[in-house]
């Protein structure tokens, strides 16, 4: 279970976070979610798909990072093998909570920065120092607390994007079938993509303000990010020929 605690320079004062990639550190999950603001680093390395969120019922974007349900075959001994890290595994071991607040009788809620304690990435002698010796922020924190703001503007934008591909009816699921090297057989059938056919049926009315809206642009790094897949699989092959 992780211990989230709200950040300060007092109790956590000592604290360091390992920022070497590794699976013992969580980095062996088989995708990211990835953000909109995002799109055009991501989809130069990762295929970009949509994924069910299985509480909420509502679609997410993700960068596909493996074939499996714990692989990530950017992770090696030597480190992630990739020139960008999707901003939602950079952020860890930090998150964003919500901090309620009354101000002239206006209760806000104010974003905050949490830490996960029973992180593998938490250590005291090891790592980037959060803070400073004298209790202000290291850079390794403000430059966390960029990303975190980044994320949780992400939510809503990507939100945004993802209705309105929806309201147009472009978003299709697709099961992918793969047969590697080794002759073994792996199947993915929860991933939705965009029906280029049906964007490319857009009336020029819809295209003008998809346009407008950043999202026609989006769309078109989506579909140039499919032929990751092949460089993924291609990637897989040749771990299971070197092994």
């Amino acid at each position: 279970m992780p211990n989230h605690q709200l950040l300060d320079n007092i109790t956590h004062k000592d604290v360091h976070v390992i920022t070497t990639h590794a699976p013992q550190y969580g980095d062996n999950a088989s995708y990211s979610h990835v953000f909109l603001d995002e799109f055009q680093h991501v989809q130069a390395h990762y295929p970009i798909f949509f994924h069910k969120n299985a509480g909420t019922g509502q679609l997410e974007a993700i960068a596909l990072l493996g074939l499996a349900g714990e692989e990530n075959l950017f992770v090696t001994d030597a480190g992630w093998q990739a020139n960008y890290i999707p901003l939602s595994i950079q952020r860890r071991p930090f998150l964003i909570g919500f901090q309620e607040s009354t101000e002239n009788g206006v209760v806000s809620q104010s974003p905050v920065v949490h830490i996960d304690m029973d992180s593998p990435r938490v250590s005291y002698n090891q790592g980037e120092a959060v803070f400073l010796p004298q209790g202000g922020q290291s850079p390794y924190l403000q430059n966390i607390s960029s990303i975190l703001m980044a994320i949780h503007q992400g939510h809503e934008q990507t939100k945004l994007f993802i209705d309105t591909l929806q309201q147009h009816q472009l978003i299709e699921s697709v099961e992918i079938k793969v047969t590697l090297d080794d002759g073994s057989n792996h199947s993915m059938d929860f991933l939705h993509t965009i029906n280029e056919e049906k964007v490319a049926q857009l009336s020029a009315e819809t295209v003008a303000t998809l346009h407008q809206q950043g999202y026609l642009k989006a769309i078109y790094m989506i579909l140039a990010s499919m032929p990751n897949m092949a460089d993924l699989i291609a990637l897989k092959n040749r771990q299971l020929n070197n092994a």
